[in-house]
C-alpha cells in the first residue's frame, strides 16, 4: 500500500531497558545449554530482565521520560496514546490508560494493540494513517514488553531468546517533511499454532495447546516462514517506493535471531553491514526490538537525519508489516 501524501513525522524517540542482565553464562546454570551453542544459533550474548516489581507500564513510563528528556518534548497535549504490547500488566485497564494517568494527559484517547513482534511497525502504520487522515495530530506511541515473565525457563529452546524493554516515539503532523513513504501489512493465521501463549482457550484448530500461559514456539517453522515471507515483501516495498536496495541506508528488521536476519539479508540482497539490530545484547524483545535497534544506531553515530530506512516487523499471529521511512527527528535537546 502506498502512503499517499503522508502528513506525519516521527519527531522523537526514547528507550529504556532494565538494569538486570541475563548472560549466556547465567543460562548455563539454568538449563542444558552453553555460550557457544547460543551464539552460534542466535547471535545473542545478553538480554535485559525486568525486576519482580517492574511491568510493561513501568518500563513504558521510563521510556517516555527518556524521550521527554532527550528531545525536550511536551506530551501533555497528545491526542492519542497508542501502546503495542503482548505482556500488559492487566487484561484491562490498558497500558495506554496507565500512561494517561501517570502523565496526567487530559484530552486523549488511549488503546493497546497486539500484533506480537510486528507491533512496532503495525503501530507506526496506524499512527501515520490517523494523522494523515486528519483524525489526530500528535500520537504518543509506545512499545513495551516484559517477556521474561511469560518465558518458560525449563525450555532451553525458548528461554535463551527473550528479553525485556520499552521504547516510545512521538508522531506529529508535518505536511512539509513527512516520515512515511510506503507501507505493507500482512498476516498468516494458519501459522498461529507455531507461536502462541494461551489465555482463555487452550485449543486451536481442534488441537490441544500447552495451558501453562508461557510462550510456546516452533522456532524452525517461524524461521522458515520469516525467511520466505520477508524478502519478497521487501522487494515489493522498494517497487512501490520506486527505490533500489542501494537507496536504503539501513535495514531494521525485528531482532528475533541474528542468524535469521543474516538469512533474510542474503535472500533479499541487502548487505548485512547495512542492518541495525538489538538482539546481541538485548535478546528478542518482540515489539521493542526495532526501536531499540534505532536507538543503538543513534548512539553509535550510524543513524542520522535524512537516512532512508526499511523497517520490517514479524511475529506471532502470524503477523508482519514493513515500512520505508525517512528518518528526521527533531534536533532540539540533542
Amino acid at each position: 500500500m502506498i502512503d499517499i501524501l503522508s502528513k506525519a513525522r516521527i519527531t522523537a524517540i526514547g528507550t529504556y531497558v532494565p538494569e538486570k542482565k541475563l548472560t549466556n553464562n547465567d543460562l548455563e546454570k539454568i538449563v542444558d545449554t552453553s555460550d557457544d551453542w547460543i551464539v552460534q544459533r542466535t547471535g545473542m550474548k545478553e538480554r535485559r530482565i525486568a525486576a519482580e516489581n517492574e511491568f510493561a507500564s513501568t518500563l513504558a513510563f521510563k521510556a517516555i521520560e527518556n524521550l521527554v528528556k532527550q528531545y525536550e518534548k511536551d506530551v501533555s497535549d497528545v491526542d492519542l496514546i497508542l501502546v503495542a504490547t503482548t505482556t500488559p500488566d492487566y487484561a484491562f485497564p490498558t497500558v495506554a490508560c496507565q500512561i494517561q494517568e501517570k502523565f496526567k494527559i487530559k484530552q486523549t484517547g488511549a488503546m493497546d494493540i497486539n500484533a506480537a513482534c510486528a507491533g512496532f511497525t503495525y503501530g507506526l502504520h496506524i499512527a501515520n494513517g490517523l494523522i494523515t487522515s486528519g483524525l489526530h495530530r500528535k500520537v504518543l506511541f509506545v512499545a513495551t514488553e516484559t517477556l521474561s515473565k511469560v518465558t518458560d525457563y525449563t525450555d532451553r529452546t525458548t528461554c535463551i531468546l527473550f528479553g525485556d524493554g520499552a521504547a516510545a516515539v512521538l508522531i506529529e503532523k508535518d505536511e512539509e517533511n513527512p516520515s512515511f513513504i510506503v507501507s505493507h501489512m500482512g498476516s498468516n493465521g494458519d501459522g498461529g499454532k507455531h507461536l502462541y501463549r494461551t489465555n482463555l482457550s487452550t485449543t486451536m484448530d481442534g488441537q490441544m495447546l500447552s495451558a501453562s500461559e508461557k510462550m510456546v514456539q516452533n522456532g524452525r517453522e517461524v524461521y522458515k516462514w520469516a525467511t520466505r515471507t520477508l524478502p519478497s515483501n521487501m522487494k515489493e516495498l522498494l517497487l512501490q517506493a520506486e527505490l533500489q536496495p542501494e537507496d536504503i541506508n539501513w535495514f531494521v528488521p525485528h531482532s528475533a535471531n541474528l542468524r535469521m536476519i543474516e538469512s533474510i539479508c542474503e535472500k533479499s540482497g541487502f548487505p548485512f553491514e547495512k542492518t541495525l539490530t538489538s538482539v546481541e545484547f538485548m535478546g528478542n524483545t518482540s515489539t521493542v526490538s526495532i526501536p531499540l535497534a534505532l536507538q543503538i544506531g543513534i548512539n553509535e553515530g550510524k543513524l542520522r537525519n535524512g537516512d532512508t530506512l526499511l523497517m520490517y516487523g514479524f511475529g506471532g499471529g502470524l503477523t508482519h508489516a514493513g515500512l520505508i521511512i525517512k528518518w528526521s527527528v527533531d534536533d532540539v535537546g540533542r
